[in-house]
């Protein structure tokens, strides 16, 4: 399923206490994402899928660390199906073919580690 981007839903001012799983907002048959953090070793960036959207099969050049902050999602890495809910993380090794699916509406934060 292709999905519609929203990115930066209002700027996180740094030192400024937020909640993470607040940080995105559910939209209708839509994919929202909001940086948190972005240096040249890195991005941390959240992520609110609407039930069903996804992310087709796709490789990065880096580690990706996925923390699941709500609901549940069907991840696969090089072929191989993971399913994940609220509190559980996986690691997608650099340049393994990976997609995510939404089994529910879910949030999760994304750490990308250049470095």
């Amino acid at each position: 399923m292709t999905a519609k981007k929203k990115h930066n839903e209002a700027e996180i001012i740094p030192a400024d206490k937020f909640t993470l799983r607040d940080a995105v907002s559910y939209q209708d048959n839509a994919i929202v994402s909001r940086e948190i953090a972005s240096k040249d070793t890195g991005t941390v960036t959240c992520f609110a899928f609407a039930k069903g959207q996804g992310l087709s099969e796709h490789t990065a050049p880096f580690d990706a660390l996925v923390y699941v902050l709500d609901g549940e999602v069907e991840i696969h890495i090089s072929a191989k199906p993971h399913f994940l809910k609220e509190g559980e993380m996986i690691l997608m090794p650099a340049n393994k073919p990976h997609a995510v699916k939404a089994l529910e509406k879910f949030k999760m934060l994304l750490i990308m580690i250049r470095s």
